[in-house]
């Protein structure tokens, strides 16, 4: 899998340490932090788990580091580095942030992106070393009770730790309201995403043959890529790709395909429908689960002008028996309003 390479400046930059490695050997399961010596002589440290891809080829899951060949070991850090973050200042792969208490780590270069809105260029970093650690905390969802809501359905790009990292972007979904209204949200949103994908089964639209094209927007269709649907809520259309880009602080206009390509890309524009845009509804379906209107209204925002009011009621149904499926799996209650 071909993905983004970084810029040549970020290699310099990854600070020296003592490191245990192995030999790369491809198809070989890599876990985050695994470090190896790769056939041209150049050490690598996973920066995503992943199947053995090849670090000079898949380089969002790969970045190139420094190693002594002793004995220590990669990840985590102390952060004895941080330094503030600066607006505007430019940043190498590696470099570790301090901002607004909690430390963020730059998965790629960028020049002084805000870590919490640019959040493919930056990643919420752990210290060991005094300070807090960015991130939202765990997930109300587990590992196990996402594999049980798709099991024998799931496509293995739909990764749980990629959806655990886009979280980060959207601090509010699935933390709002309480326990039970957290993993109410939590399953509505993969219900939905489950019933868009067949199950997680499709990253693309069966039929790509509509390029999706809104020629009247003034920044046109950039991509020779087509703009049909990709990722767990199938996003359409140029002037989405736009917007959802724009957000989270990715080119997604120029590079539609991205969201067919990054796991974690691919969930943050889920995310980005989700706890940003109503469509045919009046809330998002973020507002619907944590205001009390109910799954309903969560249908509607998503596909409502084609679902709701008696449109499509076996579709409707689906979502539905879905939803209650995975509040089940969650052990809390269904709440009010499930139609629409």
């Amino acid at each position: 899998m071909a993905v983004i390479a970084p810029t040549a400046s970020s290699q310099a930059e990854v600070s020296a340490q003592a490191c245990s490695f192995t030999n790369w050997t491809a198809g070989t399961w890599y876990t985050t932090g695994s470090i190896v010596k790769y056939t041209n002589g150049q050490y690598y440290v996973a920066e995503h788990d992943n199947p053995g891809y090849d670090p000079i080829i898949s380089t969002w899951y790969w970045e190139p580091t420094s190693c002594d060949g002793g004995g220590g070991g990669g990840g985590g850090g102390t952060c004895t580095s941080a330094t503030d973050w600066v607006a505007g200042r430019q940043y190498y792969t590696g470099n570790i942030v301090r901002y607004n208490g909690s430390y963020y780590i730059a998965e790629h270069d960028n020049p002084g992106y805000d870590p919490t809105i640019s959040t493919w260029f930056w990643e919420p970093h752990s210290c060991d070393g005094g300070g807090g650690g960015g991130g939202g905390g765990s997930f109300v969802v587990s590992e196990a009770q996402f594999n049980q809501m798709f099991q024998g359905t799931r496509n293995s790009f739909y990764t749980y730790s990629g959806l655990v990292e886009a979280m980060s972007a959207f601090p509010a979904f699935a933390k709002t309201g309480g326990d039970t209204v957290s993993k109410q949200e939590a399953a509505a949103f993969l219900a939905n995403v489950s019933h868009e994908t067949g199950g997680l089964k499709y990253v693309e639209e069966i039929d790509q043959s509509g390029d999706y094209c809104d020629e009247t927007r003034p920044y046109g269709c950039p991509s020779p890529q087509k703009y049909f649907g990709r990722g767990p809520i199938q996003l359409s259309w140029n002037f989405n790709y736009k917007a959802a880009g724009d957000y989270l602080g990715i080119d997604l206009l120029g590079n539609p395909q991205w969201v067919a390509q990054q796991a974690p890309i691919a969930w943050k524009t889920g995310l980005w429908y989700w706890n940003t845009q109503s469509g045919p509804g009046s809330m998002t379906g973020h507002a619907a689960m944590t205001n009390g209107s109910g799954f309903g209204h969560s249908i509607r925002s998503i596909n409502g002008s084609l679902e709701c009011d008696g449109r499509n009621p076996a579709q409707v149904q689906s979502r539905v028996s879905k939803y209650q499926q995975f509040v089940g799996i969650l052990g809390v209650p269904a709440g009010a309003n499930l139609y629409c």
